[in-house]
C-alpha cells in the first residue's frame, strides 16, 4: 500500500473504490520544491493545485504530496513532509517493488 496526502474536498463514501490512476491522482495533494539561495524548500498545498515557491525562491519541480509505503507484513517507510522526497515529480503505483532474497520480485 502507499499512502498520499489527499485534497480537501468532503469524502463520499458511497462511491466504489478508485481503480484507475486518473481517478486517483485527482485527489491527491500537490506539491512544489523550491530552491532559495541556501535552503531547498518543500510546500505541500492539500490541493489540486500546486502551492506558490516563497519570495526569493523559484521551483526545481512541482509533484504528488507521497506520505508512506508500507509492505506486506509490519514494515514500511515514510517521507517527512520537509524533505524533497516528499514531492514526487511523477504519479504512479506502485511506489516501490518488494524482492525477496531468493530473486523474486513483486
Amino acid at each position: 500500500k502507499s499512502f498520499w496526502l489527499s485534497v480537501e474536498v468532503e469524502a463520499d463514501y458511497a462511491v466504489k473504490p478508485m481503480t484507475s490512476i486518473d481517478e486517483i491522482e485527482q485527489h491527491v495533494s500537490r506539491c512544489s520544491v523550491c530552491l532559495g539561495s541556501e535552503h531547498i524548500l518543500t510546500r505541500h498545498s492539500w490541493t489540486e493545485q500546486p502551492p506558490e515557491c516563497p519570495e526569493d525562491f523559484y521551483a526545481l519541480w512541482e509533484g504528488y504530496s507521497y506520505t508512506m509505503v508500507t509492505t506486506s507484513g509490519l514494515s514500511g517507510a515514510g517521507q517527512d513532509f520537509a524533505s524533497s522526497g516528499s514531492c514526487l515529480e511523477h504519479f504512479f503505483l506502485p511506489t516501490f517493488i518488494e524482492c525477496l532474497g531468493r530473486g523474486t520480485c513483486a
